[in-house]
């Protein structure tokens, strides 16, 4: 399939299972976006729940922007965690659109559908990368283990240490001056109150 490096900021699909996902799999697209994001990249999703919602939110969380390609025509079916929702009123068939806007695509488990756009991916020479994907032939994605290696797969680069902090109204200014100095490459501060939320600098 060739190197999958590009220049962000790309714009990168993330698919997978939209209801009945394991934890496991919502922990790795919800890093998968939030990594996505620190990189300036747009984090394309189905923009429904499970593996896309998870997605959605880190980035969304990280301070990035996510796009969600609804199926339907109500803009209101979209996930919270949605930048800018498109309803396209194209039903299954907008797996084809998600596949073919994204300079790259990222599987997070599998499904039908997603299996689906895993096919769309590998038919078109879109790069893709699956994480806990279903047994596919050499030819499909590329397997990887971790949300950290899906990204430094699509964006190349070293992968990027993330670090958390929770805050909330009894944290003072130095103590998140503090948080600030953990040893991580992007830190995230969450929760201040409700609707806030912070993406730090980059240290790269």
């Amino acid at each position: 399939m060739g190197t999958m490096t590009l220049s962000p900021p790309s714009s990168i699909a993330v698919i997978g299972p939209g209801g009945d996902v394991p934890a496991d799999l919502l922990a790795q697209a919800h890093e998968v976006g939030c990594r996505l994001a620190a990189r300036g990249a747009i984090v394309l999703t189905g923009g429904l729940g499970g593996v896309m919602a998870a997605a959605s939110r880190g980035a969304y969380e990280a301070g990035g922007t996510t796009v969600g390609l609804l199926p339907g025509a109500d803009r209101a079916d979209g996930n919270p965690y949605l930048t800018v929702a498109l309803p396209t009123g194209l039903g299954e068939m907008r797996n084809a659109l998600l596949v073919r806007s994204a300079d790259a695509v990222i599987a997070v488990g599998c499904s039908w559908g997603t299996l689906s756009e895993v096919a769309l991916a590998v038919r078109t020479g879109v790069p893709i990368v699956a994480i806990d994907c279903w047994d596919l032939p050499d030819d499909g994605p590329v397997l990887v283990s971790s949300a950290a290696e899906a990204v430094a797969a699509v964006l190349g680069g070293e992968t990027l240490r993330i670090g958390t902090w929770n805050l909330d109204a009894r944290h003072q200014p130095a103590q998140v001056e503090l948080a600030l100095k953990l040893d991580c490459d992007v830190l995230l501060l969450t929760e201040v109150s409700p609707g806030w939320r912070y993406r730090a600098t980059p240290r790269f």
